[in-house]
């Protein structure tokens, strides 16, 4: 059984908490990423999205120069370097999130997501039923 350590990115760009919106989506940007975890002293924070930039700052009449703290999403779920990469997809899956934090000794180690779930050919089938998962709730929402 493949752990997730083997498959996940730890190369990942980071934000901390009192940078500001306008930084987040420049990083978003120049590494062409969706969302980016936020870290303070190594510990997972929270995590900002394109969605909380449109809905929690633009939607809402802020600027760019809005700390990340106050529109981060906070409702964290993370995995953990020991867990298989199928059960990675599964909890993806159960918590409708593309992207999973891989958190060691309460700090942020990696990232898998989806796609790179995908290329691991044990979990191709748990990448593919978390995707469908994912997507049909997004349907409905």
């Amino acid at each position: 059984m493949n752990t997730i350590r083997d498959c996940m990115t730890t190369n990942i760009a980071t934000v901390s908490p009192n940078q500001t919106v306008k930084e987040a989506a420049a990083i978003m940007n120049q590494q062409n990423v969706g969302s980016i975890p936020v870290v303070d002293s190594g510990q997972l924070k929270g995590i900002i999205t394109d969605r909380d930039i449109t809905t929690r700052t633009t939607a809402e009449g802020r600027d760019g120069n809005t700390p990340i703290s106050q529109v981060m999403s906070t409702n964290l779920v993370s995995g953990h370097t020991s867990m298989s990469a199928s059960e990675a997809a599964k909890v993806m899956a159960q918590h409708q999130i593309r992207r999973l934090p891989i958190v060691e000794n309460n700090q942020l180690v990696g990232i898998v997501a989806l796609g790179d779930l995908a290329t691991d050919q044990m979990s191709n089938e748990a990448a593919g039923e978390a995707l469908t998962n994912i997507s049909e709730h997004n349907k409905t929402t």
